[in-house]
């Protein structure tokens, strides 16, 4: 699907780490490693990940996940792949969605 999230396409305003900047962010599972919550660069790639995951370019299932990420989500879940994994299920819970089944 390939959705794109713009900053201002954000409920939250997240500060940007700059010096990291131009290190590889998530693309895909898997990826062990480390998530920041409080960098923009790292929030938009995985927050577009779990809305192409969930099939939705809705603002309001967006906010969910923003939500889920920044309130809900146990600091222990902390690695990419933990990460969107837990926001692509808590979301799909949370809207009554079907889990696809897998191969």
């Amino acid at each position: 699907m390939g959705i794109s999230i713009k900053a201002s396409d954000l409920y939250y305003r997240y500060p940007k780490d700059v010096k990291n900047r131009h290190r590889p962010k998530f693309s895909g599972k898997p990826d062990p490693e480390p998530f920041n919550r409080d960098d923009l660069y790292e929030v938009i790639p995985m927050l577009e990940a779990v809305m192409d995951a969930l099939g939705s370019t809705d603002s309001w299932v967006l906010h969910l996940a923003e939500e889920i990420m920044l309130r809900e989500m146990p600091p222990f879940i902390n690695t990419r792949e933990q990460v969107f994994d837990c926001l692509v299920e808590t979301v799909r819970e949370r809207l009554g969605l079907p889990v696809p089944e897998g191969p």
